[in-house]
């Protein structure tokens, strides 16, 4: 897997699509996200799929669809001082539909604010209880005079769809890497289109690769979405072998990575190490909480799901706010998480396990060409020290990751030591 990439000009792709979709109004269902889905196509192989409402999906059902056309608060002047056409948080997202007038003293029990921030508007949803509401900072409402008010809000909540995106990368093996990321929040630019564009732009990077494994990208709605999935797709689920979903990864933060329910699965252990080879970094044990690693890890499937992040969701102020903006992301930051999956992917790619040939003491490398090969370049000592563990631990129980970990050495130089082996004779790949 060639990793050679111009990363100031992925910063630049990855920025410019977070900056196309960032506009749009999505949510869990509805014509934002077949938006949203129908962009990312230019970038990806998606096929879209339409589950209808009320389709059971284990102890869930698929909610009515909700479309919003507009919104609005207006004064006694006529002048709109609540505007969903200003930021489509502006309207919790999911309020059915409303037309009337009402005092302020009316008006107060809808209107959700962030007293901390008042520069900042919050967002908020009612997926699933009925209700409306309108988010504003607190500057804005503590301007609102008493009197009456026009309120609408332009929306509709009946049967329809969940729309969510798969994009499937075919490798040599149907045994499966799934790549997770939520679809269903408006103009977020951290916590939801930074995962999106990283993935779209992975899928791309990943069809002009020679791959091991197949690999099953999701463009979902968070919970229900990757509950719906799950169960259409138990047929599929025994193929999958790693499950990576991707979230908050364009802010100025350094990498985080949250293991699987499992703790120590492959996809766990490969994350971290290349984090570790990269330097400041933070791991998080597995919990119930959180994006939808919590589905794919639920008791009965107990898929080894990690996530990959910055600063995890809820750790930074500018979360679910209006301050989680254009901003907020960096493109070198982007670019840099696209580039930490890829060589992860690199790892699970390359991770297997070899016999050695010449058990018996070393072998007499340089009567194979290994030193002479590599004299005289800087990296020699580590290349040999990376042969001598290859050697020594390639006794048929121990994969390159095992020996990566053991040894110290980055993995990818002991993959480079394990191929030169094998390419003479002194390594078998084990059953």
């Amino acid at each position: 897997m060639d990793l050679q990439l111009d990363e100031q000009q992925l910063g630049k792709q990855l920025f410019g699509t977070v900056a196309e979709l960032y506009p749009i109004c999505r949510s869990i269902t509805g014509d934002g996200v077949r938006e949203t889905l129908s962009r990312l196509g230019g970038i990806a192989p998606l096929t879209i799929h339409e589950v209808p409402s009320g389709t059971e999906v284990f102890d869930w059902t698929v909610p009515d669809e909700w479309h919003i056309r507009d919104a609005w608060v207006k004064d006694m002047r006529g002048r709109r001082v609540i505007d969903f056409q200003r930021s489509n948080l502006h309207v919790v997202n999911y309020s059915e539909p409303v037309n009337r007038r009402m005092s302020l003293a009316e008006l107060r029990p809808h209107l959700f604010t962030l007293p901390e921030r008042p520069d900042w508007i919050p967002y908020r949803t009612s997926y699933y209880q009925k209700n409306w509401g309108f988010c504003l900072s607190q500057n804005q409402l503590d301007a609102l005079p008493a009197g009456e008010y026009e309120v609408c809000i332009d929306s509709s909540i009946e049967p329809g769809y969940l729309s969510y995106g798969e994009a499937c990368i075919p490798g040599e093996s149907i045994e499966e890497v799934l790549v997770s990321c939520h679809i269903c929040h408006p103009s977020l630019a951290n916590d939801n289109l930074s995962g999106i564009a990283i993935a779209a732009h992975l899928a791309r990077q990943l069809r002009s690769l020679p791959l091991r494994y197949s690999y099953r990208f999701l463009f979902i709605p968070a919970t229900i979405g990757s509950i719906t999935w799950l169960a259409r797709n138990e047929t599929v689920v025994p193929r999958i072998r790693h499950v990576l979903v991707l979230a908050c990864l364009g802010d100025a933060g350094p990498l985080t990575y949250k293991r699987s329910r499992r703790g120590d699965s492959t996809i766990d252990r490969a994350a971290m190490h290349i984090l570790r080879q990269q330097g400041e970094h933070e791991v998080f044990e597995f919990s119930p909480y959180g994006y939808d690693e919590r589905q794919f890890c639920s008791p009965g499937f107990n898929l080894p799901a990690g996530r990959l992040s910055r600063t995890p969701h809820g750790r930074f102020p500018e979360y679910h706010t209006s301050a989680d903006n254009l901003d907020f992301v960096q493109p070198a930051q982007l670019a840099r998480s696209l580039v930490t999956c890829l060589q992860i992917f690199q790892v699970l790619e390359n991770d297997r396990t070899y016999l050695n040939q010449k058990p018996f003491g070393e072998p007499h490398l340089s009567k194979y060409g290994l030193y002479d090969s590599i004299g005289g370049i800087a990296e020699s000592p580590a290349f040999q020290l990376a042969l001598l563990w290859v050697l020594n631990l390639s006794d048929g129980g121990c994969s390159l990751l095992d020996i990566a970990e053991r040894s110290g050495v980055e993995f990818r130089m002991i993959s480079r030591a394990a191929d030169a082996l094998a390419s003479h004779g002194l390594l078998r790949e084990a059953p």
